[in-house]
């Protein structure tokens, strides 16, 4: 199943499931046309926890050592945008990359979970473009300038159940309709549990956050105009147009 958060032409705000075919969404005993209503990110969370290097391709593209343990940094509320919406980028900076990341979508309130037991706190997956402006990232160790800008972190355009998503689930990047990132859920240094165990011994994951796990290899700068898609296989395409002021 794959769910939908939108809001239809009169302002209502629904959830629900979208069609095999991506045309139709039935919410609330209505039907509704897939292309006329506005996309809402699946969640609302009251946290976005990021992990760092999950690909050991992306920590060599950009340098860096693989991890020991999983890198976790964060991404405040501010920064979620959905699907469809036009990401306006900080303005004067050299390089703004795009990072295509599946998503997890916590389900129910976590604390000090087992990973053995982790899977039964997750509501879902979803696609999520960890968008990072370098230029700070660079030169700080906190990553807030770097990470954490408005509209850091679209996400959608669906949460999918844990079933639609395989193991080694494809997660792909294309701008402007050329195919930069291609990498796959099976490349993880640190599965979805073994994630969800950590971050829980240090802080309660509420319903509705999400964890973001990761980029694949071929990260890359954005400009002004781009299209730029996220697809997660059993997910969908995450679609957003970029500004730069």
């Amino acid at each position: 199943m794959r769910l939908a958060r939108f809001r239809a032409a009169d302002g209502t705000v629904h959830r629900g499931e979208l069609s095999d075919d991506d045309a139709e969404l039935v919410a609330d005993g209505e039907t509704f046309d897939a292309d006329a209503v506005d996309f809402l990110a699946p969640s609302d969370p009251s946290k976005i926890v990021c992990v760092g290097r999950n690909y050991a391709d992306h920590a060599d593209e950009m340098g860096n050592d693989v991890p020991n343990r999983p890198l976790l940094f964060l991404k405040p509320p501010n920064t979620v945008a959905a699907h469809g919406d036009t990401l306006t980028l900080p303005s004067g900076k050299k390089r703004i990359d795009h990072e295509a990341e599946l998503a997890v979508v916590i389900g129910e309130r976590a604390k000090d979970v087992a990973a053995a037991d982790a899977m039964e706190y997750v509501e879902g997956f979803t696609c999520l473009n960890d968008v990072s402006n370098r230029d700070d990232q660079d030169r700080e160790q906190n990553w807030v300038r770097g990470k954490a800008f408005d509209q850091s972190a679209p996400m959608g355009p669906v949460l999918a159940t844990p079933e639609e998503v395989p193991a080694d689930a494809f997660v792909r990047a294309r701008v402007n309709g050329e195919l930069r990132q291609d990498g796959s859920r099976d490349q993880f240094m640190f599965s979805v549990p073994d994630l969800l165990a950590e971050i829980t011994t240090y802080m309660t994951l509420e319903p509705g956050d999400v964890v973001s796990t990761g980029t694949p290899a071929g990260v890359g700068p954005l400009d002004d105009g781009d299209s730029v898609e996220v697809e997660v296989e059993g997910v969908g395409t995450l679609r957003n147009d970029v500004r730069v002021p």
